[in-house]
């Protein structure tokens, strides 16, 4: 138990207080849905409450843990043959939801939703891999590719495949994101990031012209994600129909002003705003607690996503510091794509905003992982201490 003496506040306090707010605002946001459709206001509130608490149990279990046990390989290898069969079973018997099957059905509790769960999984094989043969990176990129980057490109083909067969497009963007932030920050070659990085977003800007310029024709594109696109491009022009939600997320947003209409308040989320409390929470937010609110909430995600780089770059275990990247690699990009969907700045995908959105699985992944960052850095606060000794007997020896 001495190791609680080493938790890191500064990672500890934000994710409480953002678990906090993000159950208060579910119960404020789904109170009306939760009544018509339950006849219980409370309904979606007593399950986020329950697995935030189950959420901060499992974090604390993790951070208890030696670190050295998620280097074990069969632990590893458990956790991708778990999370690609999960992913394989969703496309032949996923239940069902807004078009997608990305839900295990687990009766009352809800939904279990593997793509949550590839997540992190994904950040921990590659922190593994990346860590255990850094002495095989090389300047040479066909060497690179050949022999090292070919079977995690593999990997992630595996996983972010039926992720997008859902379809799930926007935790595949998530995923991808990781796995390129993570190869970027593990010492390879500069000559290979830059290519990566040219070459992702020439396909993202060729995709997006593509879609623009043939639309349903093409193959890989449904009708429901084209009036996504629709809607980005011009949601005003189609605000009776899939252009309704962005519409009413800018109005939930200029009714909340500066300080808001107050917890509660609402007008928004009482059928005007669909989904109020998963994808466009903070648009509710926004309505009853104001830009001050918002502010608060995207400060203290800043805080935590900085902190948990400053861990992950200041720590000397690889393993530790990739683990961390990765993680606050999630938190930024899932963050940046849902406040993008909601202003209007990029399509909706239907990520949610992390630890303020509705959803078990997402709880228990974030809860999770701020147990792996606080264990990484109760390891380098330990280390740190243990060098202190040594380095007073070397000042004195050095004095004599």
């Amino acid at each position: 138990m001495k190791k609680v003496n080493y938790l890191d506040y500064y990672i500890l306090i934000p994710y409480i207080l953002l678990t906090s707010i993000g159950v208060l605002m579910v119960y404020s946001a789904s109170s009306f849905v939760a009544l018509q459709t339950m006849d219980n206001p409370q309904h979606y509130f007593l399950r986020q409450a329950l697995f935030a608490i189950v959420g901060l149990f499992g974090g604390f279990v993790i951070f208890m843990l030696r670190l050295d046990v998620l280097k074990y390989k069969k632990l590893v290898s458990s956790a991708i043959g778990i999370i690609v069969l999960l992913l394989i079973y969703l496309l032949f018997f996923g239940k069902e939801i807004n078009g997608a099957k990305g839900w295990i059905s687990l009766g009352p509790l809800g939904g279990l939703q593997p793509a949550e769960f590839a997540k992190i999984v994904v950040i921990w094989y590659f922190a593994f891999i990346f860590s255990k043969r850094q002495d095989r990176f090389v300047q040479d990129l066909r060497e690179t590719v050949n022999a090292f980057l070919a079977p995690l490109l593999l990997f992630v083909a595996l996983i972010v495949l039926p992720v997008i067969l859902q379809p799930d497009i926007g935790g595949a963007v998530i995923i991808l994101a990781i796995g390129v932030m993570m190869v970027l920050t593990s010492g390879i070659s500069y000559k290979f990031g830059i290519g990566l990085a040219v070459i992702g977003s020439a396909v993202i800007f060729g995709v997006m012209e593509l879609i623009r310029a043939f639309g349903t024709n093409l193959p890989f594109v449904e009708g429901y994600q084209y009036d996504r696109f629709l809607a980005f491009w011009d949601p005003f022009a189609v605000s009776e129909s899939t252009g309704l939600q962005l519409v009413n997320s800018y109005y939930a947003l200029n009714r909340g002003g500066l300080f808001g209409v107050g917890i509660g308040e609402s007008v928004q989320k009482t059928g005007y705003l669909p989904e109020p409390y998963t994808d466009f929470i903070m648009s509710i937010l926004g309505e009853e607690l104001g830009l001050i609110g918002v502010l608060v909430v995207l400060l203290l995600s800043a805080f935590l996503i900085l902190r948990i780089y400053y861990v992950g770059i200041k720590t000397k275990d690889p393993f530790g510091s990739l683990l961390c990247i990765g993680i606050a690699t999630m938190l930024l990009i899932q963050s940046a794509i849902n406040l993008g969907g909601i202003l209007g700045l990029m399509p909706i995908t239907g990520v949610t905003y992390p630890f303020i959105s509705y959803g078990g699985s997402s709880i228990l992944v974030l809860s999770a992982s701020m147990g792996i960052v606080l264990n990484v850095s109760a390891a380098m606060k330990r280390r740190e201490e243990k060098k202190q000794p040594a380095k007073r007997n070397a000042r004195k020896q050095e004095y004599i």
